[in-house]
Parts: structure tokens; C-alpha cells; sequence
């Protein structure tokens, strides 16, 4: 008889603790390998970094649970140096949890969603000292085992309790809170990571580009990588990972973060509906530089949660306007900003980036107030760069734009439903260019304009 392993678990670091075997899955009896949700945090995280087997490391990993740093020695064991605070995900999204009306107090978890909404609201924090009342609150926030806002006492009399996200003492407590659970984890680095080892950062917290710049500027580190699936969307890959090293012991993959899948055009479409010209860069920036908001489809589209210039919607960066409209569109909150992606050259130039930053994974200070639909109320930007090694049909549609403009710089929020993925089949983009009312999309060399919006009937005829 087959014997099947169950799924061993949350947490656990021992390689003694994986499941390898058979198990019938839908009828038929497949190999099986299980490792735990820790462990995938680890080893997508060292997997994806580049680092060679036998390279030490520091990994932090901190999500709606984990909150722990660890240590990778030369043979590749590791080590647990200290659960630092347990569900910090959870903890940060809490905060806007309580402010928000909307928000059901008496609710289990977090809404995982509130986490990157928190993280465009902290940005408007103008003061750093805490009121009586939000040192209470952030005492239990910061302490309580299992949070839950109804677990405090008194809630209703809270500091900011239902007050809506709007209000501005609300957002200077948002700042804050996201300074005290960083600063927890900063004071366990610098008592206790003397090694300057490498630090790896996985986890949905990874993906607070403010927090990984502040790691990247500790000069605790030599070198600070987070993976672009940081997020609960790299612990498929890193389990694979864990396969890898237990069956071949090698840790390491070479990855593309362009590695979806390759876009379906085979569906029907409406063309009446849509002017369809040539879509080279010269033309598209034309139109970009014209007003337009266009869908930009480009190749396999990306892996993790970020737009990374295949699955786009992309627009010229220069007005509150575009970035407005970019919001409507995407139906968010317009606190929200929006990414820049840049040519790799002109990063520096706009934005103080002197290095790569091919994932948007960190904030960088705009250098112009010319960018203004690309740049945070505290003067931030997230910004994606790119070569013309990284993603040639980008590159030169940005070389285009700048030609046109002299900016190398276009707005870039990813192209997906509300609370979907990408979207990868073409009447999935026809159907959302028509709801949401952009002006188009660009695939596979033509621009398909349409025709009853507003800012494409006020250009000149397209030329067929």
C-alpha cells in the first residue's frame, strides 16, 4: 500500500522535517514533496539571490505571521536567530483596519489588502511623536500575541477609530506605526547581525519598498536582495527550490522574472470598436505623449505581483491628472501613487538611482517636480528600471518617448481586474479596456485605439 504524507506544516527549518513520497492526487499516484511555508520563504529567497552554494547569509523573513531573522551557513544549514515579532503583516494592516469604517471590527485577520494601502498613507506622516492614546494602542499592537482590534480594550474610544483614512492625524499615526514595527526589527539587526553577511529579505513585507530601502541604506549589510516574488506568490517556487537542494543539493536556479505564461490572442474581439494602426515605439509614444492611456502587452508576462513593463498600463508621467485618471481606472483609493518605470540610464538624473532597480522594490526621492503623476506626496517614487537587456520592447518605447519628450520616464500600474492576475487573453483586454475606458491597448506591433473614447476621437485620423 502507497503511504501518503500529509502537508508538514507552518513553520519548521530542520530538512528533517520535509515529506517525500507518493500520494494519489485526482485518480493518480504522483511523486510528492511537501516543505513548510517557512522553509519556501528561505529558500526562494536564497534560490533567487545569485548567491553560490556555500555563500553565508542573514535572511529576514517577515509576513502576516513570520516576523524572524535566520543565518545561512557555508553548508547551507540554517539557523533560527530569533522569532523578532510575530505577524507583522498582520500588526500593519491592523493599523488601517482601525481607521477605516468600512473595516469590520470584530473580524478574525487583516485584510492583506490594507497593507499596501498603508504603505501610500505612512507617506504623509508630517510628525513622529506619539499622542497618550496612540502609545496605549501601539503598546497593545506591538505586544499582543494574536491581534485583533476587538481584542482592545475599549476600542470604540480609540485613537483614530473610524475616523476614514482621510483624516490627517490618522495618516501621521500611519507613519508611525510603519516606523515602530520597522525600528523593532532594526534594533534586533544592529544588537545581533555582526557578520556583515548578506541580507536576503523574503515575505509579503518585502514588498514595502520604504522598509527595503531603509535596510538597503542600514549599512548593516553589504548587500541587500529581495526577490521579486517575495509575497506568498514565491513560496510555490522556493518549494521547488527545496526539492532541488534535497534531491540534487544545489539551491540555485536560473530564473527570468519574465517567466508567465505567453499571452493568448486566439479570442475574438470587437475590431470595429477600435482604429488599429502601427504600434512602434515612435508611434505609441506619440500617443502617449498626446494624453493617451494605453495597455501595453509585451511577451510572458511577470512573475510576482508588480507590473514590470509586459503586463502594463502605461502613460505619460507629467500631470496630478494622468495620475488621477490612473487611479480611477484602476479603482483605488487616490492617496495611491503610481510607479515610474525609467530607462536605467536616466534613473539617476530623475531619481537619485544609481543602480538597477529592475523589480520595483525600492523608493528613491524624485530630483524634478516635472514627474508629478509618478511621484509620491513626499516626494517618493517606486521605480522599475530598464535596459536594453532587461526588456528590449520597453527600452525602446522608453528611448522613443524620450526623443519625443526628453523624458525617459512613463507611468507603469499593472494590468490586471481587481484581485486578479495579469490579464493574458485578449478579449479579458478588450473587455477591461472597454469597462475601465482607456483609450486602447498596444499587442504584438499595433496600437488599437478606440474609437468612441474621448481623447482618441480629439486626435488627428490615425494613419492605417
Amino acid at each position: 500500500m502507497t503511504k501518503t504524507y500529509p502537508h508538514v506544516g507552518y513553520r519548521g527549518i530542520d530538512p528533517a522535517g520535509i515529506a517525500v513520497g507518493q500520494r494519489e492526487i485526482l485518480g493518480r499516484s504522483l511523486p510528492y514533496f511537501s516543505s513548510t511555508h517557512e522553509r519556501s520563504h528561505l529558500l526562494c529567497a536564497f534560490g533567487l539571490s545569485g548567491l553560490p552554494k556555500g555563500t553565508p547569509c542573514y535572511v529576514l523573513v517577515w509576513e502576516g505571521v513570520i516576523g524572524s531573522f535566520y543565518e545561512i551557513d557555508e553548508a547551507f544549514n540554517f539557523t533560527l536567530l530569533g522569532d523578532v515579532l510575530s505577524q507583522p503583516g498582520i500588526r500593519y494592516a491592523s493599523v488601517y483596519g482601525l481607521a477605516d469604517p468600512t473595516f469590520p471590527k470584530d473580524r478574525a485577520i487583516a485584510r492583506f489588502g490594507d497593507a499596501g494601502k498603508l504603505m501610500a498613507l505612512a507617506s504623509y506622516a508630517t510628525r513622529n511623536q506619539t499622542t497618550a492614546g496612540e502609545e496605549d494602542f501601539l503598546t497593545y499592537l506591538m505586544s499582543a500575541p494574536v491581534v485583533r482590534l476587538d481584542h482592545y480594550p475599549g476600542i470604540e474610544r480609540a485613537p483614530h477609530y473610524n475616523v476614514g483614512v482621510e483624516d490627517p492625524e490618522f495618516r501621521n499615526f500611519a507613519g508611525i506605526a510603519s516606523d515602530r514595527i520597522f525600528d523593532t526589527f532594526y534594533r534586533f539587526a544592529e544588537a545581533n547581525l555582526h557578520k556583515r553577511l548578506p541580507l536576503l529579505i523574503a515575505g509579503g513585507c518585502g514588498l514595502n519598498c520604504d522598509w527595503n530601502s531603509k535596510w538597503a541604506a542600514s549599512g548593516l549589510f553589504p548587500q541587500v536582495f529581495v526577490p521579486p516574488v517575495a509575497n506568498d506568490s514565491g513560496s510555490a517556487i522556493g518549494t521547488a527550490i527545496d526539492a532541488q537542494w534535497h534531491f540534487t543539493g544545489d539551491p540555485t536556479i536560473r530564473w527570468d522574472v519574465y517567466a508567465g505564461d505567453a499571452f493568448d490572442s486566439s479570442g475574438a474581439i470587437k475590431r470595429d470598436h477600435y482604429d488599429i494602426i502601427d504600434g512602434g515605439p515612435e508611434q505609441v509614444a506619440e500617443l502617449l505623449a498626446r494624453g493617451l492611456i494605453l495597455c501595453w502587452v509585451n511577451g510572458r508576462y511577470e512573475i510576482g505581483p508588480r507590473a514590470l513593463g509586459n503586463r502594463s498600463i502605461l502613460a505619460a508621467p507629467f500631470t496630478d491628472a494622468t495620475r488621477e485618471r490612473l487611479n480611477v481606472i484602476k479603482r483605488r483609493e487616490q492617496f495611491r501613487p503610481i510607479a515610474p518605470v525609467c530607462l536605467e540610464d536616466e534613473a539617476a538624473r530623475w531619481f537619485g538611482c544609481h543602480a538597477p532597480s529592475p523589480h520595483m522594490l525600492y523608493t528613491f526621492t524624485a530630483t524634478t517636480d516635472a514627474l508629478r503623476a509618478v511621484t509620491h506626496v513626499n516626494g517618493s517614487a517606486r521605480i522599475q528600471t530598464v535596459s536594453k537587456a532587461s526588456n528590449a520592447p520597453m527600452f525602446d518605447l522608453l528611448t522613443a518617448f524620450k526623443a519625443r519628450t526628453g523624458y525617459g520616464v512613463l507611468c507603469n500600474t499593472s494590468l490586471n481586474f481587481n484581485g486578479k492576475g495579469f490579464i493574458n487573453r485578449i478579449d479579458d483586454l478588450d473587455r477591461y479596456v472597454r469597462r475601465r475606458e482607456l483609450d486602447g491597448f498596444v499587442l504584438e506591433g499595433r496600437a488599437y485605439l478606440r474609437r468612441d473614447a474621448e481623447a482618441v476621437k480629439a486626435l488627428a485620423p490615425p494613419a492605417q
